[in-house]
């Protein structure tokens, strides 16, 4: 029964783990758009003030050419990690399986030792009964 307990308590920490990454991931990404709509903004209200808004033309603003570039490296930062995140999100299920599994050996293992115990105090109750 100890193994199983070492087991169950593996999968717990396998299974919060796998939870925290998640988190983390959905927080990296959450975060990226956010970075990429304020340099949307920035984009727009430098294009404002310059009044160009063409990216080809000779006068765009050097500031929100760089914007762009960043705000475009971010997006695509933000895509590889929702690739990341739905394979994150596989192997969290997969952890939670696991943990189901071991969860249900461990109570296989001590539902004999609890009927016992049950058994045991009904014997109790009984012969205290007798003896009253």
């Amino acid at each position: 029964m100890k193994s199983r307990d070492t087991l169950v308590r593996l999968k717990r920490f396998q299974v919060e783990e796998k939870r925290r990454r998640l988190t983390q991931i959905e927080m990296m990404i959450a975060e990226f758009n956010r970075m990429a709509g304020e340099l949307d903004r920035e984009i727009a209200i430098e294009e404002q003030k310059s009044g160009v808004k063409d990216m080809a033309h000779y006068a765009y603003s050097t500031y929100a050419r760089a914007a762009r570039t960043r705000r475009d490296n971010l997006m695509h930062s933000s895509d590889e990690l929702k690739g990341q995140l739905d394979e994150a999100r596989a192997l969290f299920d997969q952890a939670n399986d696991e943990l189901a599994k071991a969860q249900v050996l461990e109570g296989r293992d001590k539902a004999p030792a609890l009927n016992d115990l049950t058994r045991d105090v009904m014997d109790m109750a009984v012969f205290r009964g007798a003896r009253a």
